[in-house]
């Protein structure tokens, strides 16, 4: 499975963004999809996962503020980022993991290149 992130950006607090993750190879819907973030200095860190079913999983600092989703049709998955603030600036990643979600980054199957998010105050 080969994964693209796209739709990072610069944004004020407050602000709004929609990253995607696109996905070729086969059995993409066999796969849990998560998003990771790295801001400098600090560990990759867990943000939302959608598994199989569709059922989304949020790590605390995020939830309430984003959404994710799968769309298996286009073998996509989106992360809508709301009321986003400073801390939330960092390298987004989107990753693969078999059959389910997965929050600990050296668990993961694939790995996308990430894509930066920048929340200016």
């Amino acid at each position: 499975v080969q994964l693209q992130a796209s739709g990072g950006g610069s944004v004020q607090a407050g602000g709004s963004l929609r990253l995607s993750c696109a996905a070729s190879g086969r059995s993409f819907n066999n796969y849990g999809v998560n998003w990771f973030r790295q801001a400098p200095g600090k560990e990759r860190e867990f943000v939302a996962g959608v598994n199989l079913a569709n059922t989304p999983y949020y790590g605390d600092s995020v939830k309430g503020r984003f959404t994710i989703a799968r769309d298996n049709a286009k073998n996509t998955v989106y992360l809508q980022m709301s009321s986003l603030k400073p801390e939330d600036t960092a390298v987004y990643y989107c990753a693969a993991s078999w059959s389910s979600i997965e929050t600990i980054p050296t668990k993961v199957d694939y790995w996308g290149h990430g894509t930066q998010v920048t929340v200016s105050s």
